[in-house]
């Protein structure tokens, strides 16, 4: 399995990036160093590595919550070095680890539909929510296949996290997105529940053909979800393979990876 590399410019692309932690000081770090990576439009991509791999870093630099040290982001041809992270948010959606994140606790599964349904939309002295859109909302509700659907005036505070992540990640995707980002967004949940998340994101991800860049830990699911698979180590990205090669792989060629690396570095 040989890496391959991407010599055209992506949908998504990060060139020539350099990241130093805590430069000048005794814990520094450097992080990427000349990294490269492009994402073609609509592709599934699935991310893993050991921690301290790089892997997390590569989405907190394109939504801006991780500050670049040079180089160049852009997505869908737009610059994002002259946008800030809330300025990205419009465009970019992220389902992080913590299902309490993506949703607002306090309010009802319907007025959190409702705001992300007018998302980048300016709010006045008006209903924040709209009537006539309930039943499309019990409609997306349905495709969870949780029951939310009745539950539609229970606030989120009062569902489990499953049922959070699920809602997370599907009211992410109501507003169009150039890059849906998908953070660990498993990995807090009970393996029955990781299994309702991850088939519904495939759903949503071919349904609204979304350029998705998943981050996870899950072997299963990175070989078993998306089009390509990339490993990160050290900054850098050791094993790259789509299509077929892809398809034909199984966990133990990624944990003998690993494992290759591991003794590499002499542990």
């Amino acid at each position: 399995m040989s890496i391959q590399t991407k010599s055209e410019t992506g949908f998504v692309s990060l060139r020539n990036i350099y990241k130093t932690f805590n430069p000048g000081s005794v814990n520094e770090v450097v992080l990427f160093t000349d990294f490269n990576l492009d994402i073609v439009k609509n592709q599934f991509v699935a991310v893993v590595g050991s921690n301290g791999s790089g892997k997390t870093s590569i989405l907190n630099l394109l939504c801006g919550s991780l500050p670049l040290g040079s180089g160049e982001i852009s997505i869908g041809g737009r610059d994002m070095g002259r946008l800030k992270e809330h300025e990205r948010s419009k465009f970019i959606g992220r389902v992080f680890q913590d299902p309490s994140k993506g949703t607002c606790p306090e309010l009802t599964i319907l007025e959190n539909m409702a705001l992300a349904d007018n998302k980048g939309a300016s709010f006045g002295l008006r209903r924040g929510v709209n009537k006539r859109r309930v039943d499309f909302y019990r409609s997306r509700l349905e495709l969870l296949k949780l029951g939310l659907e009745d539950k539609i005036h229970l606030p989120v505070a009062s569902l489990s996290g499953g049922q959070r992540q699920a809602l997370a990640l599907l009211i992410c995707t109501m507003a169009p997105l150039d890059l849906l980002i998908l953070d660990e967004h498993t990995a807090a949940l009970d393996p029955r529940s990781s299994e309702t998340v991850m088939e519904l994101t495939e759903r949503l991800v071919r349904e609204k053909s979304l350029t998705t860049l998943m981050v996870t830990h899950n072997l299963k699911y990175a070989i078993g979800h998306g089009d390509r698979l990339i490993m990160m180590h050290r900054g850098s990205i050791v094993l790259d393979v789509s299509e077929q090669d892809k398809s034909a792989l199984c966990t133990r060629d990624l944990t003998d990876k690993f494992n290759e690396i591991s003794l590499e570095d002499g542990n």
